[in-house]
């Protein structure tokens, strides 16, 4: 199991969350961004992928990479909703899970709020990331990972010729 984190936009309190996870149960910790963000050297199992600055380009990296039963930390709501559909856990910064049963329901409410701001209609932004939301997204974080570890992983096929 690996803990894939869309880092160009997460806060760095999240990420301090994620790195202590990913120490604390020896998980490959991997930051996928278009620019380098720095790991503090006390976690030696957390590592960055840097891909070119074209829209999307980490996102395609984590869905093109990632494997079923790993988790995924990210707000784009697209990229959780084929994440999911690939069978990762994926929870967004404030600790909300992404679900078979929701995840195209919340992309299908951003794509409609984004016509309306298309439209010219103001309907604000997401609320400052808080204390609450760090708290909520350490306590889903640790859920979900119990959850994952305790998953069984995929059995991959035994090489042609292997009884």
């Amino acid at each position: 199991m690996k803990l894939w984190v869309d880092a160009d936009a997460a806060p760095r309190e999240m990420k301090d969350v994620i790195f202590r996870a990913g120490k604390r149960l020896s998980i490959e910790t991997i930051l996928v961004a278009n620019r380098s963000p720095p790991i503090p050297a006390a976690y030696p199992n957390a590592r960055v992928i840097v891909v070119d600055e074209s829209a999307d380009a980490a996102d395609r990296r984590i869905v093109a990479e990632s494997q079923p039963g790993d988790v995924a930390i990210t707000a784009d709501l697209a990229l959780a909703a084929a994440l999911v559909a690939k069978q990762v856990f994926v929870i967004d910064p404030r600790g909300d899970e992404y679900t078979e049963n929701d995840a195209a329901s919340r992309l299908s409410v951003r794509n409609f709020m984004e016509q309306l701001r298309g439209a010219g209609m103001a309907t604000g932004g997401p609320r400052p990331y808080g204390v609450r939301d760090l708290q909520a997204f350490a306590a889903t974080l640790d859920r979900l990972l119990t959850r994952a570890t305790a998953a069984p992983r995929p059995r991959s096929s035994p090489p042609p010729g292997t009884p």
